[in-house]
């Protein structure tokens, strides 16, 4: 279902395909995912579109669409320069972010401790500050980005925001897919919406 939606991108709006993952690169115990990436010609807009695999528990996209009564936008990513600043004052007003599992830092600074020795941009920022923020890190061998979820702004779960910052490094936090669904399914235990996946229904775009 998600090709004919990344098809009409680009006729639509001469989009072209800028990413992909599929369930064999996306997964975690109960569940999966399959996304596409969209860009324009120039790559200043880039939207995601997400679909559920099958898995053994519902996916938390299909949990939006159950919500929301069909496909929509999921999330929107807001762009900082500070994000420990951003999201430090936006706690400060009552926003409330997905918490990320201590075992995701240590795993981290293990990893760091090897690339930044040799990265063309390390990660400058205190792996303290960013755990006690549950901000996540992604990074390749030309830069790194921080991002940071927050749980849906509404009463359902549907809408929610995304803070990214960017330090030479263009790509989605794919490193960090594992560990962000895993926290979702953690949100969706509580909400008591992990229940049994039988089939995936519909297409997500973001």
């Amino acid at each position: 279902m998600m090709d004919p939606v990344a098809d009409f991108y680009e006729k639509a709006f001469d989009f072209h395909r800028f990413w992909s993952v599929d369930d064999k690169d996306v997964y975690t115990e109960y569940s999966a995912l399959r996304s596409v990436v969209m860009a324009d010609p120039a790559e200043r807009i880039k939207v995601p579109i997400n679909e559920p695999a099958l898995g053994k528990k519902k996916f938390q996209i299909q949990e939006f669409v159950d919500f929301y009564g069909g496909a929509g936008v999921q999330h929107i990513a807001i762009n900082t320069n500070d994000i420990i600043t951003s999201v430090t004052n936006m706690r400060q007003r009552g926003c409330a972010f997905l918490t990320i599992p201590d075992t995701y830092y240590i795993a981290l600074r293990a990893a760091l401790s090897k690339h930044n020795k040799t990265a063309l941009r390390p990660v400058a920022e205190n792996l303290d500050i960013l755990q006690k923020l549950n901000i996540m890190v992604d990074y390749d061998e030309n830069g790194y980005l921080l991002q940071i979820f927050t749980r849906p702004l509404e009463d359902r779960p549907t809408v929610f925001v995304e803070i990214i910052q960017r330090n030479n490094h263009n790509g989605f936090g794919a490193g960090n897919f594992k560990s962000l669904f895993e926290s979702l399914e953690i949100e969706q235990n509580i909400r008591g919406n992990l229940t049994d996946m039988k089939q995936p229904t519909a297409v997500l775009s973001n």
